[in-house]
């Protein structure tokens, strides 16, 4: 995916569920809109250049996945969150 098309925010309830997400270091099904599959644990939130990301830990390596291109989520407690983006 580009990563230099325009930043579109998501739902702040999306944004919201990613935060609790990373404040208890849950482990998260991550579907992305190209189509490539996570299961990797959410470590924070971080905020570049007007770009909103989720910071993760898959298997030891960190990456930064950013939000408008997180198609969808899931996690026993949260059930699973179709990303929208914010009106």
């Amino acid at each position: 995916m580009l990563t230099n098309e325009a930043y579109k925010p998501i739902n702040c309830d999306d944004y919201d569920n990613l935060e609790l997400a990373c404040q208890n270091s849950w482990t998260l099904a991550l579907e992305m809109k190209d189509g490539e599959k996570l299961k990797a644990k959410a470590t924070d939130m971080v905020s570049r250049k007007n770009v909103e990301y989720l910071a993760i830990d898959l298997s030891g390596e960190v990456r930064e996945l950013r939000l408008d291109h997180i198609s969808s989520f899931s996690h026993p407690d949260l059930g699973t969150v179709v990303v929208s983006e914010s009106d």
